[in-house]
């Protein structure tokens, strides 16, 4: 008698743990899953007949783990549960060290035989060939999965004459892997091409996509961008993993006194606040975590964002689609015909943009947005060359955030030293000013790769214009006049902010000085 899947549902759920680690199992069942599959997944090959992998998991009712698993290793998959602390174990005692799970999957695609695509001549079915092989896909799954073990925000997939190399790209520093043959990168590059909704046949066109998958019990969003080279197709993937995003005013880093400002900020009842620095510098993180703090029953806040990074509870967002004429003016026009309290502005690419803020802001509303500048004072600078009158500026602008974004020091080999001159110099310090001060950095553990760093935290310049300010907006003064006078007021700077978390210990001069130098 066939028993359906919800009757072997029923079955596992009344099974209870088994204890991976004190059975034997068989090491032809053992070869049947590969040493990075294993721990990308957490499972353990159990035993295998008639076409059937029995595998320990400690979701048994992960449908989507066990369709993976059947797709790559195309056979019939049970699963039965077991604890992780258990399967663990049984990987380490079956599988050894975990260094050597890359260099066994590559062992095992080389020993596959090499197929050759011609970059001048495309043959479509090959590619999708290409893009189904079990090999490709257990080297994609390898690349992702230690892609999110190490928390990394973007992965690169860069074909050359000789080489496709993978590079990721973890706590703002790119750092190489284990390459991969080179045979393979038609086909890697043909499979996120798939999965992520592309045209598979064209590559002669820059093209966007999106990939959202479970890796090791985490949702991961991945937003995939396809750039043609002259060796191929380069591939970049912005992990967004939602698991590790932390949404919170006290995770950015601010110190205790600006972040009391921030808070006092963002509660205001209407004006424009403007979060500033290069691509990459958190001012999304920055704003996402604003909003999380507002949102309530009695508030009303709608986003426009090209594109939406972070699904955020409770919050109304748009994604902005130019190609149809969906831009951040169009989208701001209707937002406010939605009766919102607050309005986060992805953007202000544009005159419209900013001149629609501006009236939203002098009618009632709160409106954060950011914008590409390098400090605080540039960017009233910046607002001005767009054609805002400054009379609208002085008179609707709460408050500029310039941002960076800084390596943590890692706390697991954290060590006090003494810089010298040199490096003192480099960040416009002298030794007598730094005589009490005490400087540490990260010697290099396996924690953070030997880096000497693990995590990022910001460093943050706030300018809230007075009343002096507003004078000099009027007078359209320099962005030199303006910073003489916040300075006046003692208002911190990016380089102050980040003296003070060498200072904690929280940061090092190398990374200050890479930031703002």
């Amino acid at each position: 008698m066939i028993k359906t899947h919800e009757e072997k549902r029923g079955r596992k759920e009344d099974a209870l743990p088994i204890k991976v680690s004190e059975i034997e199992i068989n090491p032809e069942v053992i070869t049947r899953i590969s040493p990075s599959i294993a721990r990308i997944y957490t499972i353990m090959p159990m035993s295998f007949a008639r076409n059937t992998l029995t595998i320990a998991t400690a979701n048994p009712h992960n449908i989507r783990l066990l369709d993976d698993l059947r797709f790559m290793l195309n056979v019939e998959i049970e699963a039965v549960p077991s604890t992780e602390d258990e399967i663990k174990r049984a990987i380490e005692r079956y599988y050894g060290p975990e260094g050597a799970s890359a260099a066994d999957l590559l062992a095992q695609i080389e020993q596959g035989g090499k197929v050759t695509v011609r970059e001048e001549v495309i043959d479509i079915e090959e590619l999708q060939q290409l893009a189904k092989k079990a090999s490709t896909a257990r080297l994609l799954n390898l690349i992702l999965g230690r892609a999110i073990k190490e928390r990394a925000s973007d992965i690169h997939f860069e074909p050359f004459e000789d080489q496709f190399r993978v590079r990721y790209r973890i706590d703002g520093a790119l750092y190489d892997t284990a390459p991969p043959p080179k045979h393979l990168g038609a086909g890697i590059s043909s499979r996120l091409k798939v999965i992520a909704g592309m045209d598979i046949a064209e590559r002669r066109i820059p093209q966007s996509g999106r990939i959202e998958v479970k890796i090791g019990g985490r949702n991961v969003d991945l937003r995939v961008s396809t750039l043609p080279t002259v060796f191929g197709e380069s591939i970049v993937l912005r992990v967004l993993d939602r698991s590790i995003v932390m949404l919170s005013l006290d995770q950015l880093g601010m110190l205790p006194n600006d972040l009391k400002t921030f808070r006092q900020l963002i509660q205001k009842p209407n004006g424009i606040l403007l979060v500033t620095g290069p691509t990459g510098c958190g001012k999304t993180t920055t704003l996402y975590s604003a909003l999380a703090s507002l949102d309530s029953d009695t508030t009303k806040i709608i986003t426009t964002e090209d594109p939406v990074e972070y699904d955020i509870p409770g919050i109304v967002q748009v994604h902005i689609r130019e190609q149809i004429g969906l831009t951040f003016a169009t989208c701001l026009r209707h937002i406010l015909r939605q009766d919102p309290d607050t309005v986060l502005v992805g953007e202000m690419r544009d005159l419209e943009t900013v001149q629609i803020s501006i009236q939203a802001s002098l009618t009632g509303h709160l409106v954060l947005s950011t914008l590409h500048t390098s400090d605080a004072a540039t960017t009233i600078i910046r607002l001005l060359d767009m054609g805002i009158e400054p009379f609208l500026i002085a008179s609707t602008l709460e408050a500029i955030i310039a941002q960076r974004l800084v390596r943590t020091i890692c706390q697991n080999c954290k060590e006090p030293y003494r810089p010298d001159e040199e490096e003192l110099r480099s960040i416009r310090l002298t030794a007598e000013e730094v005589r009490e001060r005490t400087f540490y950095r990260g010697k290099g553990c396996g924690l953070c790769n030997n880096t000497g760093y693990k995590g990022r935290t910001g460093i943050f310049e706030l300018l809230i214009p007075n009343d002096n300010v507003k004078v000099l907006i009027m007078k359209r003064a320099s962005a030199g006049d303006i910073r003489d006078e916040t300075t006046r007021q003692e208002l911190k700077t990016i380089r102050e902010d980040g003296l003070e978390k060498i200072y904690q210990g929280i940061t090092t001069i190398e990374e200050v000085r890479r930031e703002i130098i």
